[in-house]
């Protein structure tokens, strides 16, 4: 393998026991057959890959769908290929479970595997708002799944939150931060939550009991300041860590780095080009090759995915990367916003406070095509 700068290999694992509600990913029932082909395909893919990529990945992240339903035989079979495949020296290695059976064997024999990093999807510690969102699982499962983590040698564990759900409150929601805090984990996602248009609460919008929009803004507030009361600090818009355990994983997807997407709905930037698996399960059993998604890694799109992070655009990264720095238009246009308590401005660059995260992407179009 050559020496140039690892990349992120992410693993799509496409299946699901169910559908949440308010779920857009790509996902589909269990099927042992499938499940087993699915597996044979990844290892082939991997191999092919790693002759056209001869390069060493430093992150590996297995996504879905619901990533624990593969079972720990074939994951840990996919986690010694990639091994063999891309280096993985010292890399963090995530699984993204859901909490709705007793993981404990399962946890063990991943972490044996070399798995060190797992994402829980909670969503709620309150079971009222679990049953609202379709979830399978209780706060109890949940908490019984981080002790299991802990107790097979998981150091670093991370906890799905949802904001601005049917029903919630600030005090529902500060008893799932609680909950979070309490069980000592290590990194926190929060997200607010999006209803798409084909999923099933897309197509009774109109009868969901959900918070409007400025409340959904109280909540996300509310939420990024009990959490650096918790001694989770903000570090992307919808992340928060304790220091030294932010994603490794997908801040390369922030800042623009190299990561190879395995599987259907998987996502591809490799050597300045962009391409994606069509979301079609059988297709990609039957060897169908990756769609070209034009060129990556332009300043705009930079500096686009900069300002999701709390460090945000600063001069050093865009001289390292383009060889210039942050053009004086833009920080102009970013000053603008600063009275407002949306952006904060310094010498070497500007970024957004969480009340500028939640317009950013107003924020981020006027400042980039300011004039």
């Amino acid at each position: 393998m050559n020496n140039e700068k690892p990349f992120g290999l992410y693993l799509h694992v496409p299946f699901c026991d169910g559908k949440c509600p308010y779920c857009d990913f790509y996902s589909l029932p269990v099927s042992e057959e499938q499940m087993n082909r699915y597996t044979r395909r990844m290892l082939e893919t991997l191999e092919a890959y790693a002759a056209q990529y001869p390069r060493r990945a430093d992150t590996l992240y297995f996504g879905g769908g619901t990533p624990n339903l593969l079972g720990a035989e074939r994951l840990s079979a996919l986690i010694v290929w990639a091994k063999e495949c891309f280096g993985l020296e010292d890399a963090e290695i995530t699984v993204e479970v859901n909490p709705t059976e007793n993981l404990s064997e399962f946890l063990h024999e991943l972490r044996a595997a070399g798995a060190n990093r797992l994402s829980i999807g909670l969503q709620s510690a309150n079971d009222d708002e679990l049953a609202l969102l379709g979830r399978r699982h209780t706060a109890e499962q949940a908490k019984k799944t981080v002790q299991y983590a802990q107790d097979a040698g998981f150091g670093n564990i991370s906890l799905d939150l949802m904001l601005a759900v049917q029903k919630q409150t600030k005090e529902s929601l500060l008893r799932s931060i609680d909950f979070c805090a309490d069980a000592g984990i290590q990194h926190l996602s929060a997200y607010l939550l999006k209803i798409e248009p084909d999923t099933v609460y897309g197509k009774k919008k109109e009868t969901l009991c959900v918070p409007d929009d400025d409340e959904a803004g109280d909540f996300y507030l509310f939420a990024c300041e009990e959490l650096e009361k918790c001694g989770f600090p903000q570090y992307e818009i919808s992340n928060f860590a304790k220091p030294g355990f932010e994603s490794r994983h997908n801040l390369k997807y922030w800042s623009c780095e190299e990561y190879l997407g395995i599987g259907p709905a998987a996502h591809s930037f490799m050597e300045g080009k962009r391409f994606y698996y069509p979301r079609n399960f059988s297709a990609f059993l039957d060897g169908a090759q990756p769609v070209p998604d034009g060129d990556g890694g332009e300043f705009e799109e930079y500096a686009m995915l900069a300002l999701r992070l709390a460090e945000g655009l600063t001069d050093e990264g865009c001289r390292a990367r383009f060889g210039f720095g942050i053009p004086a238009r833009m920080k102009q246009a970013a000053k603008l916003y600063e009275k407002g308590g949306l952006s904060v401005c310094t010498d070497s660059g500007f970024h957004f406070t969480p009340k500028g995260f939640l317009v950013s992407n107003t924020l981020t179009a006027e400042i980039l095509y300011s004039t």
